[in-house]
């Protein structure tokens, strides 16, 4: 039979044979050549039939691009070579498209890639399913969680650097349209020993490094963590803290990145890594010695700052975790006895508590992702699984962790075994269809050595750890050589078989795996599968502060955590009674490690069993982790164990499909015309009419009692294009009539709007001309009805004119009349009437418009309104009456501080305007008075008590010009109502007190000097000032200065001071008379306007003072002062 058109180019472009079963002849050596031929040129992939086997490239290969994904998408496996996105894609559309739950079951040994495995079918379903805001969140978290896992779950080890130490099976949901809504992850028997104990050159969790690595220096010291990997016993031990593969900062990013995008809040991150860093500090604890009173032995804890850093991060005393690291209390009939522990029990002690909390923590992981991650609301889902599960194991020394671990593998080859091997020879008989048997090894047998009940080694485990008396690892062994000793895959020196056997040591036994023999010593197999935590140090992480450490141990309930105390330190402090769960309370002893792994075993095959499993076989090429490294010989131990041979000649002796009548009919019976739409016969005979119309070879086919069988691949896979293109037809077909009924119905619904728009519009077009009618008979009704109405209008105006015309006449004749017959009485006294009236009636409009019109009311507003010559008196007299008015209204606004500062203004601008150059400059600045907030100072107020001049007007720090060389000296000058105080700033000690009434007369310059003259009364009682004569000051406040001593000596006597403001004075220097001249010097660039130099000669003062400008001098025409007008009007 011709190949359909699509199915040629199956295996194009391939190296070698793509499908083992195409393989010829079929031997080992030839399967292995083919693996490595292909292994060389990249082509990592090679089918089984439907099995994919992976061969771990260790390194990168271009194989999973975006470009990749498209091309498998919705192709048929043989379409194209051989690759994990073709198995993934048809697990994906056999659950979408025939509602069938599936499972991926990803086996290998360990390193051989199956982490990665399943980290590229996650990849590939996220890629290929539907779009939206919810269901990408849904991806993102799905794909977030294996980052996070692997960093608390995965390590590394001698043969895989990213080795998984924990069982993971993930069951992605989809809804009916097949996109993810969201999963549960299932984990199994994380490997918690690793925490305290590793081998050399492998590490502990990634989690440990990363967090070292990663975190920033806040976090570290909030943690009370160093970047020093060697600082950390837990992470020295192996001596392998760095991995050339792996970029721990950069894995911390993304562990942190993941946890936020799952739904972890900031506080639940923290809190993990509290517990981290919690495990690395107890394993810094250092235990010594200490012999008890009672002869017993004792320990203490050496690490004291250790202790107290673990106790800060989980909020406990530092006195009761002592207690509970270094004793243990035992009950005996109702009595609790507190026992010391040695350095070796408390060592012991220790690390099972830092296993018990990285276990939980792990365990609280998984369980805080499923909550984010689980189907919201009630959806009916399909599931995919994937299992990725730790490979067969074989280490120098194997201990109870690779006994579990291989004991898993024994039961998914088992599980192999039945759905690939055993089911499929069984079915073939069962069908009644010819059949070669193909022999195989069945491991049964060693799945039911380690986990039958009471004779199995797991059921033997569990008996002697339940044993009173002393149990040892010994015992347990001698417990096997009895029971197991006949058994033909069992090996010990106990055993007669084996006594002379040296390769076997004598603490181990030995089995036969599928895998190859497995030597195991059984030191700690009883103390792991007990898995047993001292009762104080549950009740004690129970009992403190962290949050997270409560619930992981729930266990403890709040009646043991209130009777738990120690002989020698204080009770735990009493919890309320909403905390803890008193369900928890369980004296019962807790099921061994052993059974609860058996346990969960068979739950796993039970739920692999109820789903379409999907096969990949990883392959680790060699044991270097070398890229482009081929072993023949560790390749083919693999192949062998893993049954791939005996894989492939079931394949190629048996057929590649087979399915129920009925199911094949319904599916493909769209390609004969006698099946479509509807078969009323039996489904075989259709079945047999689908296949005659098709002219496929009765040598592709075979047909049992129930299905029918396809031998070859590429014949289903033609069926199924020629069902895709049927398909399209039918499609095709179904859019044409969908179509044509479509355009049909659109069709009379556009006929029935046709009708009914043209009705509407007859009536809208007869209702709008009948309008049009209407308006234009109304138009020429209304001109007709105007032309009729503008004729009367003028007859009547016509009318009225002329009786108007009338009046008029009869009006000026009786006018002419009565002026005829009154002529000299009327020319006598009417005439002043009249005037008397129009000049009343003129001022009466005069005074109403200035009343409209008047200005505002601000007294600096110059403008009036203007009025004609005959009332230009006594407008200005009103303007000035408003004038007065405003002022008036404008005062009575200001408190009395006010006032009064405008009357020092006022003051200022008569004394000083167009007199002297500075003043300019003080209009625009508010007199202050106290520029040193003097009234605060208490030296002031004593000072102010003793002269009695309570009330101050004005304070500063201003310049004495001292009279004999004209120097200045810095001196408080206070000017209070009763006098002027010159005061020494430093002491506050009075130098001079004037008298206002002694003033009288004050000199200026009218240059831009700040110089002033206070010339005082002469007195002949010899009075100190009369002595001293004259004062002379500097200030930048002359002008403040002059204005409020004049107001206060004017208030005081009653007679103003004189103000002398010109070049030339007289002053009295100490009883002699001087000739005070002020003069302009040339502009000097290094001097500011208005510096002073003062010279005495004799009898002659002169001040020689620094102008503005070349042309700066007094006059009278060049000073303005604007602002008077404004604060005379306030004061007026």
């Amino acid at each position: 039979m011709a190949l359909h058109k699509g199915t040629l180019a199956i295996f194009e472009n391939n190296v070698g044979v793509s499908d083992a079963v195409l393989l010829e002849p079929l031997t080992e050596t030839v399967f292995l050549e083919n693996l490595k031929e292909r292994f060389k040129h990249d082509q990592i992939y090679t089918y089984i039939g439907s099995v994919v086997v992976s061969v771990n490239p260790y390194t990168k290969l271009p194989l999973y691009t975006p470009a990749v994904i498209s091309e498998y998408r919705s192709r048929n496996m043989y379409e194209l070579p051989p690759h994990i996105y073709s198995i993934a894609d048809d697990a994906y559309r056999s659950l979408r498209d025939k509602n069938l739950d599936q499972c991926i079951i990803i086996s290998g040994e360990s390193g051989s890639g199956k982490t990665e495995a399943s980290k590229l079918i996650m990849q590939y379903i996220s890629e290929v399913s539907g779009k939206g805001q919810e269901i990408d969140r849904v991806k993102e978290q799905l794909l977030q969680s294996n980052p996070v896992l692997e960093a608390f779950g995965n390590a590394k080890t001698h043969r895989n650097d990213n080795s998984s130490r924990f069982g993971k099976y993930m069951d992605i949901e989809f809804d009916f349209r097949g996109d993810p809504v969201g999963g549960v992850i299932t984990n199994y028997l994380l490997e918690k020993s690793r925490v305290a104990v590793q081998m050399n050159g492998e590490r502990n969790f990634h989690v440990f490094y990363q967090l070292l690595a990663g975190a920033d220096i806040d976090t570290l010291k909030a943690l009370k963590l160093s970047r020093n990997h060697d600082n950390y016993e837990y992470l020295l031990r192996s001596g392998c803290s760095q991995v050339d593969s792996m970029n721990d900062k950069e894995n911390y990013r993304i562990t942190t990145k993941g946890m936020q995008i799952i739904g972890f809040q900031d506080e639940e991150i923290f809190s993990t890594f509290e517990l981290i860093a919690t495990i690395l500090k107890l394993g810094n604890l250092e235990f010594i010695h200490r012999g008890n009173l009672d002869g017993t032995d004792g320990c203490e804890i050496n690490s004291k700052y250790e202790m107290e850093d673990v106790c800060e991060l989980v909020d406990y005393p530092v006195d009761l975790m002592t207690a509970a690291l270094t004793q243990k209390s035992v009950e005996t009939r109702g009595d609790r006895v507190t026992v010391a522990l040695n350095t070796a029990d408390a060592t012991y002690a220790r690390d099972a508590l830092c296993k018990a909390i990285y276990s939980r923590l792990f365990s609280w992981l998984v369980s805080r992702i499923n909550d984010s991650i689980k189907v919201k609301g009630r959806v009916q889902t399909k599931v995919m699984g994937v299992l990725d599960i730790y490979g067969f194991e074989v280490f120098e020394r194997n201990g109870f962790e690779q006994f579990i671990i291989n004991y898993c593998n024994e039961n998914l080859q088992q599980l192999f075994i039945e759905l690939t091997l055993k089911e499929e020879q069984e079915e073939y008989v069962k069908e009644g269809i010819e059949w070669i048997h193909v022999e195989y090894f069945n491991n049964a047998v060693i799945c039911d050595l380690i986990e039958k009940n009471n004779v199995g080694i797991l059921a033997m485990l569990d008996e002697e750890c339940l044993r009173p008396g002393k149990v040892t690892d010994s015992t347990f062994l001698n417990k096997l050589n009895q029971t197991c000793c006949n058994h033909l895959h069992f090996e010990s020196r106990g055993c007669r078989k084996n006594q002379s056997d040296r390769s076997l040591p004598h603490d181990a036994f030995r089995l036969r795996h599928y895998a190859g023999n497995v030597t195991y010593h059984v030191t700690g197999f009883v103390e792991k599968n007990n898995d047993l935590l001292f009762r104080d140090l549950s009740r004690a992480m129970y009992s403190c502060g962290h949050p997270l450490l409560k619930k992981l141990f729930p266990e403890a309930s709040p009646e043991e955590v209130r009777g738990y105390t120690y002989q020698q330190w204080s009770p735990l402090p009493m919890l309320p009674d909403n905390e803890g769960n008193p369900e928890k309370k369980n004296r019962k002893r807790p099921a061994t490690a052993g059974s609860q792994f058996k346990l969960s075993v068979a739950e796993l095959m039970k739920n692999l069993q109820s789903k379409n499993p999907n096969y990949i076989r990883c392959i680790k090429p060699n044991d270097g982790k070398v890229a482009g490294v081929f072993d023949v010989h560790l390749v083919k131990h693999q192949v062998r164990y893993l049954g791939l041979m005996e894989n492939v000649r079931v394949r190629r002796a048996g057929y590649a499909f087979r399915q129920l009548y009925s199911q094949f009919l319904y599916r493909y019976k769209m390609l004969a015309p006698q099946t479509w739409p509807q078969w009323k016969g039996e489904p075989v005979d259709g079945v047999k009419v689908i296949l005659s119309a098709l002219n496929i070879s009765k040598e592709e086919m075979a047909f049992g009692e129930t299905k029918i069988f396809i031998r070859n691949p590429r014949t289903l896979f033609d069926l199924e294009e020629r069902r895709r293109e049927r398909m399209h037809g039918l499609a095709v077909d179904i859019q044409k009539t969908w179509k044509g009924y479509r355009q049909q119905k659109l069709y009379k619904k556009m006929k029935i709007s046709q009708i009914v728009i043209a009705s509407r519009f007859r009536c809208f077009w007869a209702r709008k001309c009948f309008l049009k009618k209407k308006k234009s008979a109304l138009i020429i009704e209304s001109y007709a009805r105007g032309m009729k109405a503008r004729k009367l209008l003028a007859q009547l105006r016509e009318e009225r004119r002329i009786y108007l015309a009338a009046i008029v006449i009869q009006k000026y004749a009786r006018g002419w009349r009565v002026r005829k017959n009154y002529r000299k009485l009327f020319r006598k006294n009417a005439a002043p009437k009249i005037i008397r009236y129009l000049r009343i009636a003129l001022r009466k409009r005069f005074l109403l418009r200035l009343r409209d019109n008047l200005p505002s009311e601000s007294p600096s507003f110059k403008d009036w309104p203007k009025c004609s010559w005959l009332y230009k008196e006594a407008s200005e007299e009103l303007r000035q009456i408003f004038h007065k008015w405003r002022c008036r209204n404008y005062r009575q606004k200001f408190n009395q501080s006010e006032q009064w500062s405008m009357q020092e203004k006022v003051a200022a601008s008569d004394l000083f305007k167009g007199r002297k150059a500075t003043y300019r400059r003080s209009v625009p600045h508010p007199f202050k008075g106290d520029y040193l907030n003097l009234q605060q100072n208490l030296k002031w107020k004593k000072l102010c008590e003793q002269t009695h001049d309570k009330y101050m007007v004005f304070a500063d720090i201003v310049m004495k010009i001292n009279r004999a060389n004209g120097k200045m000296v810095q001196q408080l000058f206070v000017i209070s109502t009763q006098a002027i105080l010159i005061i020494d700033h430093r002491t506050m000690s009075v130098k001079y007190r004037i008298p206002v009434s002694q003033i009288r007369s004050i000199s200026l310059s009218p240059f831009l000097d700040k110089l002033v003259f206070f010339h005082l009364k002469k007195q002949d009682n010899g009075d100190i000032l009369s002595k001293k004569g004259d004062f002379i000051f500097s200030s930048d406040h002359v002008i403040e200065i002059v204005s409020k001593a004049y107001l206060l000596i004017k208030n005081i006597s009653e007679k103003p001071p004189d103000v002398i403001i010109a070049t030339q004075f007289c002053a009295e220097f100490k009883g002699s008379n001087l000739e005070v001249t002020f003069k302009q010097t040339p502009i000097t660039p290094e001097l500011s306007p208005g510096a002073v130099r003062i010279q005495r000669k004799g009898s002659h003062f002169e001040v020689l003072v620094q102008p503005r400008s070349a042309q700066t001098s007094i006059s009278t025409d060049t000073l303005n002062g604007d602002s008077k007008q404004h604060a005379q009007v306030a004061v007026n």
